[in-house]
């Protein structure tokens, strides 16, 4: 291979970084690169693409420009290190690196930092809907008429907490899987969440004299849904939560650390040393697991159809790669794990028009395609009519602040710089008292001591979202917000705090006084987070048609799936969920597929 001379490879590097290089009169990147090197060294001799993930090309970026690691360690600067990425799995150069076409940054398809790489275009989604496919009807009818590409036990789509939980469960009880992912990256929505797993009544809980019980979290769950949940599904998430966690911990997970948030009656959140982010932690863990497993994972692969027999049983699925097109895997069993649709505002804006226009605290791939895929296949649905939104989405940089700032000691204050709200309630109640204020966004307001509480917090400070000041009335002046006020207000809530009770707004924790070094402040306001709805499932996983009746070899996992939350979603059930049914899920479709 004839590999770039070291001046092109930093001046790409440095292009990714945000600094201006000369680029000559190339076009793309293949052009740039064209100029010092044959095509053989990105392609196979044969000249066609290796798969539909791009192994081979991104290896040949590797083999030049190093890891993700290494160039992130070469791209440093102030703020918006797009290689030093949140991103768990291996993170392929060709996600943002285009060759042939103009480039794109995939961060920006939730942040709104502005990064200057080469030959790189404005983000755009892709969306390819059921009625779209409708159009390749030829291309869909020649690859089903061709013999199947693969035969496995389990299919796996999507490649979130909930996928790669089946995907691993699956493996583990005798099966052989298949997993795809229609995103370029691994980690669905469960990449970004950070906030925590709920369990009750852990090892962790005990060690730390927390009491809790399956009563206790069952009665917070219910009440968080508006008791509209399917108790048998509230019952399975409880009963299995602390295997769960067993269960990713004995993969290697540190589920250590034991907090709280909102809509629960004890501190029973479990995230990693020092309140760590969570979701990142667990998909790296499980993929790291899939990998060990050696099951084929497939990115930019969508899946199209589900494929049944006369008799209405699984027999497979049809997907479309984006650059191989469509072919069809020959499996026993099909597990749903597509997530939710929160960034299709579309779709959300039809279903509660007063969500219409709201940002999305969500990845990219969170449109709701696995629904009508599932519908398609007859699948019933349940609750499509309630969706969350998250209180404390960033202002600025669209970045989502856990509820575990809160949930540390965090107050939330309005531009008069009053507190208004019990800053761990609900998440629905959360986000309409911000919606109230003058604005619609509020302020999260902490000190050096939540600050060193909560290792996440230190990630905002990095991405420049958090101002600082070593007075609140420089606070104050720093974001618009009446410093004298404030100042009263922290007052106000430290003598709570030494009294232990909060008479103002029931807040039932109150873990620390906000006295401490310097003070922080992010202006939030409410952003798409959670579709509690989707496909109807019994205790087994197993989707149901609208007879309510299982459709045979057909399994739902995770946010694609709807009735666990009811109304509305606690935070820190959703991984929760993921893992708990994700199992289970992988776990039956391995034993059906024995049948």
């Amino acid at each position: 291979m004839k590999k770039l001379k070291s001046a092109i490879c930093l001046a790409t590097l440095l292009g990714t970084a945000g600094f201006t290089v000369n680029t000559m009169a190339a076009d793309t990147l293949a052009d740039f690169h064209g100029e010092s090197q044959e095509c053989e060294s990105c392609h196979t001799p044969d000249g066609e693409l290796s798969n539909d993930s791009l192994s081979h090309e991104n290896a040949q970026c590797v083999s030049c420009h190093g890891t993700m690691d290494e160039v992130a360690q070469d791209t440093k600067h102030e703020h918006y290190n797009a290689h030093d990425s949140h991103f768990p799995g291996e993170i392929a150069c060709t996600t943002c690196h285009s060759a042939h076409e103009q480039s794109m940054v995939y961060c920006d398809s939730c942040h709104s930092f502005d990064f200057n790489m080469p030959y790189a275009g404005k983000w755009e989604r892709h969306e390819s809907s059921i009625a779209e496919l409708a159009k390749d009807k030829s291309e869909r009818e020649t690859a089903l008429a061709m013999a199947p590409q693969d035969t496995v036990n389990v299919v796996v789509v999507g490649s979130g907490g909930a996928g790669f939980s089946a995907s691993v469960s699956a493996h583990d009880n005798g099966a052989s899987v298949i997993l795809i992912e229609k995103e370029p990256v691994i980690g669905g929505n469960a990449k970004l969440a950070a906030g925590g797993m709920n369990a009750a009544w852990t090892d962790q809980q005990k060690a730390k004299g927390i009491e809790d019980s399956l009563e206790l979290m069952t009665k917070d769950t219910m009440k968080g849904g508006r008791d509209l949940n399917d108790p048998a599904l509230v019952d399975v998430l409880v009963s299995h939560s602390k295997a769960s966690v067993d269960w990713m911990t004995g993969m290697g997970a540190d589920l250590s650390d034991v907090g709280r948030m909102g809509g629960a009656s004890v501190n029973r959140t479990h995230r990693p040393s020092g309140g760590a982010g969570v979701g990142a932690h667990v998909i790296q863990v499980l993929y790291d697991n899939a990998v060990k497993r050696d099951i084929d994972m497939r990115m930019n692969t969508r899946g199209v159809e589900i494929l049944k027999d006369d008799s209405g049983k699984v027999r497979g699925l049809l997907v479309k790669g984006m650059y191989k097109g469509y072919y069809w895997i020959k499996a026993d069993a099909v597990i749903l794990a597509t997530g939710g649709f929160a960034k299709n505002n579309e779709r959300v804006a039809k279903l509660d028009p007063k969500l219409k226009g709201f940002v999305s605290t969500n990845q990219p791939g969170a449109t709701g395609d696995g629904l009508d895929v599932a519908a398609n296949a007859g699948a019933a649905m349940q609750d499509l009519q309630y969706i969350q939104a998250h209180p404390t989405l960033s202002v600025k940089g669209g970045v989502m602040v856990t509820e575990a700032v809160r949930g540390n000691g965090a107050i939330l204050v309005n531009r008069e710089g009053k507190r208004f709200v019990n800053e761990i309630t609900t998440r629905d109640k959360a986000a309409a008292a911000i919606l109230a204020q003058t604005g619609k966004t509020a302020f999260l307001i902490f000190d050096d001591s939540v600050r060193k509480s909560l290792k996440k917090i230190e990630k905002y400070i990095g991405l420049g979202i958090v101002p600082t000041a070593d007075s609140l009335v420089k606070l104050g002046k720093l974001e618009n917000i009446d410093g004298k006020a404030l100042t009263e207000t922290v007052a106000r809530y430290n003598s709570l705090v030494t009294s232990g009770k909060d008479t103002d707004f029931g807040r039932p924790n109150l873990p620390r006084a906000l006295n401490e070094g310097n003070y922080y402040a992010v202006e939030v306001t409410p952003g798409v987070h959670h579709t509690m709805g989707g496909v109807k499932i019994d205790t087994k996983a197993e989707i149901l048609d609208a007879k309510k009746q299982v459709i045979p070899g057909l399994y739902g996992a995770g946010e694609v799936t709807g009735g666990l939350h009811g109304a509305n979603r606690l935070g820190g059930n959703a991984i929760s969920d993921i893992i708990t049914f994700g199992r289970l899920a992988g776990e039956e479709a391995a034993k059906y597929s024995k049948k």
